[in-house]
């Protein structure tokens, strides 16, 4: 009995360890193997980016239309004229076409005109695309700009041009124009600028956005020449300030210092000069003012024309009659300006000839000569009328607004 059962025992043993490698063969593959790929997620493929439209910039010619400029870019003549109308209708002028204008074309991907960009100034922009519609042509919008006014003090000392002073301070020539023009009735910069000089101002400069654009009025100016120094405040308008002393006094003369802007004097006034043509001593009643030849002459004040035309040794000559009994004579010209001729009415500034080298003159310059009653007198010493001072109404207002703007400009700018 025993033995029966411990023989059913060893059975069932040897049937379990047959059953396990059966189970165990057929759990594995068969062949020869390969190894198995790691399953993973594909990177995405890359979308390629669309092509930047292509931009191209039209140089204005002088002379060009604005359609002819446009052909010149690229566009055809009836993109050009559609265009062109487009802008007129929306009222643009086409006609104040200036060679530094930006214009610029975008382009799609097929070579069509996509947009369109013309800036006429800094403070104005126009710009066209097709419409939605080809029926519609194109689409016009204005952009404008307001300009960023910012109030700055400037100063400088001359050392060998007042330009050279002014663009050592960072500034543009304009400034110096501006500023010579405020004391143009008090002092020749042609003649009487000196190293040494020293100038201060506080300016409006207008900006767009961050890029200077222009400068605005000078609120206050000061320039100091050889212990005397000369003060100029705006007041008026707010576009057009007259200028006038501390104390109100109108800085606009009935005569200019110069008929010129800036050039350089090579003969002071004497009475005793060795003529360089006809020889011996002579008297020189006049200021000689060396200038290119084309150089303008204006009038230093208002009047009439006695003569224009050929005067023998004085070359071309433009004489002029003006109130209190003087006259001026302008001499050696080039050429006459628009509609000077005897008998015509000029006003202060106004363009009456050119710089030239005719008559008895060795190279060009202007002789510039002034006679009171007949006498020539020296155009550096005369003392001529002032204008209208400050109005008795304005007097208080304006010497407040004086006191103010010169403190200021003192506390900005100290020489």
């Amino acid at each position: 009995m025993r033995r029966s059962i411990v023989l059913a025992a060893v059975i069932c043993v040897v049937a379990v360890l047959v059953a396990t490698v059966v189970i165990t063969l057929f759990a594995l593959p068969w062949g020869p193997q390969r190894p198995r790929a790691i399953e993973s997620t594909p990177p995405p493929t890359p979308t390629a980016a669309p092509p930047a439209p292509r931009v191209t910039d039209v140089a204005i010619k002088p002379g060009d239309t604005f359609a002819g400029a446009l052909r010149r870019g690229g566009l055809t003549a009836r993109q050009a004229e559609d265009v062109s109308m487009a802008l007129a209708r929306a009222g643009a002028n086409l006609r104040r076409l200036n060679p530094r204008d930006p214009l610029s074309v975008t382009w799609t991907e097929d070579g069509v005109p996509a947009a369109l960009e013309w800036a006429p100034s800094a403070w104005l922009q126009w710009a066209a695309r097709p419409a939605s519609s080809s029926r519609d042509g194109w689409e016009v919008r204005r952009v404008r700009t307001e300009p960023d006014v910012r109030v700055v003090a400037v100063r400088g000392r001359v050392t060998r041009s007042l330009f050279q002073a002014m663009d050592e301070a960072g500034e543009a020539p304009q400034l110096v124009l501006d500023l010579v023009e405020i004391f143009s009735s008090d002092f020749d910069f042609t003649a009487d600028t000196r190293p040494g000089d020293r100038f201060r101002v506080l300016v409006e400069k207008r900006y767009a956005g961050e890029r200077f654009v222009d400068y605005g009025r000078i609120l206050v100016a000061q320039y100091a020449s050889e212990g005397r120094t000369l003060s100029g405040v705006g007041w008026g308008a707010k576009r057009r300030l007259a200028y006038y002393d501390p104390e109100g006094r109108s800085l606009r003369k009935s005569f200019l210092k110069s008929p010129l802007e800036f050039t350089r004097i090579t003969s002071g006034f004497m009475y005793a000069r060795r003529h360089p043509v006809l020889g011996g001593i002579r008297p020189h009643l006049a200021i000689d003012y060396a200038a290119p030849v084309g150089t303008p002459v204006r009038a230093v004040a208002d009047g009439h024309v006695l003569r224009a035309g050929w005067s023998g040794g004085n070359g071309i000559q433009v004489h002029l009659r003006h109130r209190a009994g003087y006259e001026t004579q302008y001499n050696h010209l080039s050429g006459l300006g628009p509609g000077i001729a005897p008998g015509a009415r000029v006003g202060q500034r106004q363009l009456i000839g050119f710089v030239g080298a005719t008559g008895l003159a060795t190279g060009p310059h202007l002789d510039y000569r002034i006679a009171r009653n007949g006498v020539f007198v020296n155009p550096l010493g005369e003392r001529f009328v002032p204008g209208e001072p400050i109005a008795p109404g304005e007097r208080a207002a304006f010497l407040a607004h004086a006191r103010a703007l010169v403190r200021r400009l003192e506390e900005q700018a100290g020489f």
